[in-house]
């Protein structure tokens, strides 16, 4: 028996420090397995050249796969003006033109100071190797003040990430449906936009072009709808998921510190439907380049948000067909069967633990019953109990019962003959109330998101020692 139960509490610690390590461990291994594989050694993976006159891009060609194998992809234009203009239209980040005495190479400052440097280095070797000097064109410079090219990874970031924090921490607003929640984010999404953009044009850091706030806007909404539709269904994992996605992932392959011609090739492949390098590089396009290649990547942050949406609905949906399903299955028994006799000890009601918003959704628990004040939980059901005469009954019993019989949570009246409880989910739901020498009740509601559901008793004496099946209470929803 000794041998048993300490074997019991081994597995106990064991499962405890699981559940309180998986996060921080998951955490720690996304940000060792992509951060450092991805940015270490930044260099050339099919950086896209175009070069002015077939017979020089092959001299090239050979010369950067020498030095480079596979970091260059090579393509022929037909002159200098079509080499620099490839690099304005976005469809390569480099132009050269070698057909001339002193040779060009044509580069954007504002796809990254790194990435510069790097053509830089590498066409002069290529130039020196003719006994040629290289000039160096910037076609698309930065803003004075966004010397390295960073600055829009920090707006985005500052789009994105409380984008996600928002979305978790409208989990807390129980009151909110899901239109609400949406007409919340858009709301948000507004201001942080207009807010970012102005706050970098007054300081410098970008340029005057207003359209930008509609990338910056797509951006929350693209964020925040996709981690509110991802949460139901991810449930207790919805933590490591969106930090996955939206931080982990979504940093080291946005092309923000680094261009994402400058990762491996797998990291390109992640920036492609990423929506933090998307919106980056919808933004370069939008301040740098006349709009140029702007279009795909907004088209990707739109189908973060639709998929958001579509994820909302499928949720809406799988919770009211599961809904009507336990009603039917209801209707087929005795709604009071299991309730002949009560426990009718009285217990002490405190507040919940206060837990981390940005890491756990509302759970069952009861509340006191008080004015909602800012930061407290808040309630999704409430009553009141009392007898024929109007008068309260003081610690009365409430248990609220889901539609398996599983008892969500327990409660009792204050001196009011009121009852408060918060987290319960979506569906039919029975409050069973119970008092000493009195009937007990039972009233079955339909609990829905945004709605506060109350649920009011009246209890009538009964004889001691008799047992009497709960009778049926009226409840309303406001």
């Amino acid at each position: 028996m000794a041998e048993r139960i300490e074997r019991t509490k081994g597995q106990s610690v064991a499962v405890t420090l699981a559940e309180a390590l998986w996060f921080p461990v998951c955490l720690f291994l996304g940000m060792l397995f992509f951060f450092a594989p991805a940015l270490h050694a930044p260099q050339p993976h099919h950086v896209k050249v175009a070069v002015a006159d077939r017979l020089v891009a092959e001299r090239v060609d050979s010369a950067l796969s020498a030095r480079q194998p596979g970091g260059f992809d090579v393509t022929a234009v037909g002159d200098d003006q079509a080499a620099r203009q490839s690099v304005l239209d976005r469809d390569t980040v480099a132009g050269f033109a070698g057909d001339r005495r002193h040779p060009v190479l044509y580069v954007a400052k504002a796809n990254g100071a790194s990435l510069e440097q790097t053509l830089t280095k590498v066409f002069t070797q290529v130039a020196a190797g003719s006994h040629r000097h290289l000039t160096v064109t910037d076609v698309a410079p930065t803003e004075a003040k966004d010397e390295l090219g960073t600055t829009l990874l920090y707006f985005a970031l500052a789009w994105s990430i409380p984008a996600y924090v928002l979305a978790t921490t409208l989990l807390r607003a129980v009151t909110f449906n899901r239109r609400k929640k949406l007409l919340t984010i858009a709301g948000v999404a507004a201001v942080y936009s207009v807010i970012g953009y102005y706050a970098g044009v007054g300081l410098g850091y970008i340029p005057d072009k207003p359209v930008a706030m509609a990338v910056s806007f797509t951006l929350t909404m693209a964020v925040a709808t996709a981690a509110s539709g991802l949460a139901p269904f991810v449930r207790q994992f919805f933590p490591a998921v969106a930090m996955g996605l939206f931080i982990v992932m979504s940093i080291p392959t946005s092309g923000g510190a680094v261009a994402v011609s400058m990762l491996p090739t797998f990291f390109q492949h992640v920036s492609q439907v990423m929506p933090l390098a998307n919106a980056i590089d919808a933004l370069r396009g939008v301040f740098y380049f006349d709009g140029a290649g702007v279009l795909k990547p907004v088209l990707v942050l739109c189908a973060w948000f639709v998929a958001g949406v579509v994820l909302l609905g499928l949720d809406y949906w799988l919770r009211k067909r599961k809904a009507m399903a336990l009603a039917v299955e209801d209707d087929e028994t005795d709604e009071t069967d299991g309730f002949d006799e009560f426990d009718e000890e009285t217990e002490i009601v405190e507040e919940p633990p206060v837990e981390d918003p940005t890491l756990e959704a509302p759970v069952p628990a009861a509340l006191p019953v008080h004015a909602h004040h800012f930061g407290r939980p808040v309630p999704v059901l409430s009553g009141r109990v009392q007898d024929p005469e109007g008068h309260p009954v003081r610690g009365a019993a409430v248990t609220v019962v889901d539609a398996r019989g599983r008892q969500l949570v327990r409660s009792v009246t204050n001196e009011a003959g009121e009852y408060a409880a918060t987290g319960l989910p979506e569906g039919y739901l029975s409050i069973v109330v119970s008092a000493y020498g009195r009937h007990p009740m039972v009233h079955q509601t339909l609990l829905q998101t945004g709605v506060t559901a109350r649920a009011d008793f009246v209890l009538h004496g009964r004889p001691q020692g008799r047992h009497a099946r709960p009778e049926h209470a009226a409840g309303t929803l406001s």
